[in-house]
């Protein structure tokens, strides 16, 4: 499993971003929309295994392989994007512009959303027989999912949104550090291994990832859960997407970069045999 050392790495972060920023609309938007699409339907895969075996951490383990092949396949998410173009910018490439960011991130958030949205509809019909029938067990779930991390957090107001918040910025470390991953590796089984673990992470610690709750959520109020639209709006992906952009460029973006392409200045070590000829 050919490993690239972090310098290696981290110029290929920045070459990544440049490259997505510079994308076309069109290869953007299928990008991101294959992402949203092949991500929730891990959700919905790791919510199936944990409501059949009551396991969740065996959820867990397995949701990543939806993660793996979306960035194995070159799709795009949000709470990637969030991380690998500022670094273009940062660095100044030719072309990248904060205008060309935003754009990027407007493409890749509709894209994502409207691919989970599509396997949203799915699941919900799958779950109740073309909503012939009351949802099935894993369709409940899901309800209570979003009732719990909607209406949860707005029963404790400003403590509710700062602890959303806070785990929407640690979702975003293991994510990102997930989409590192991908790029430190030269083989199919590398970035596998480098992508699983923090993925595993953050989906076990039941962080908060604006592209699992673009399905989550919007799966919820198909299947008549109790909360609103505005309720997951403000109560969750809204809040989420800022924690995201927050802690992923915080925690592994900048950091990386700072210390992998920016490094601070070296030492001037003074040899022993000049340090004896000064004092003599």
């Amino acid at each position: 499993m050919a490993y690239l050392v972090p310098a290696e790495f981290v110029t290929k972060m920045v070459d990544a971003g440049e490259s997505k920023v510079l994308m076309s609309t069109r290869d953007t938007v299928i990008r991101a929309y294959m992402a949203g699409a092949i991500l929730a339907l891990a959700a919905w895969f790791a919510v199936t295994i944990n409501v059949t075996t009551g396991q969740p951490l065996i959820g867990a383990i397995l949701f990543p392989v939806g993660f793996c092949i979306l960035y194995l396949l070159g799709f795009d998410l949000l709470t990637g994007v969030f991380v690998l173009t500022p670094l273009a910018l940062i660095d100044k490439r030719p072309g990248v512009t904060v205008k060309g960011v935003l754009r990027n991130w407007g493409l890749v958030f509709c894209g994502n959303f409207a691919g989970a949205f599509t396997v949203a509809v799915f699941m919900a019909i799958y779950v109740t027989f073309g909503f012939s029938t009351e949802p099935n067990a894993v369709g409940k779930a899901i309800g209570v999912i979003g009732e719990n991390r909607t209406l949860g957090y707005a029963h404790y107001g400003a403590a509710g949104m700062l602890t959303l918040f806070v785990r929407a910025m640690l979702c975003n470390w293991m994510v990102s550090t997930g989409v590192v991953g991908a790029m430190i590796s030269t083989s199919v089984s590398g970035k596998v291994i480098a992508m699983w673990m923090p993925i595993m992470v953050f989906f076990y610690m039941v962080f908060e990832h604006s592209i699992v709750n673009m399905f989550l959520f919007p799966s919820g109020l198909l299947l008549g859960a109790k909360f609103s639209l505005m309720d997951y709006l403000i109560w969750n992906e809204i809040p989420t997407v800022l924690g995201n952009l927050v802690g992923g460029l915080s925690f592994t973006g900048l950091t990386l970069y700072a210390t992998h392409v920016r490094t601070g200045a070296k030492k001037n070590v003074v040899p022993a045999a000049a340090l004896v000829k000064r004092v003599a």
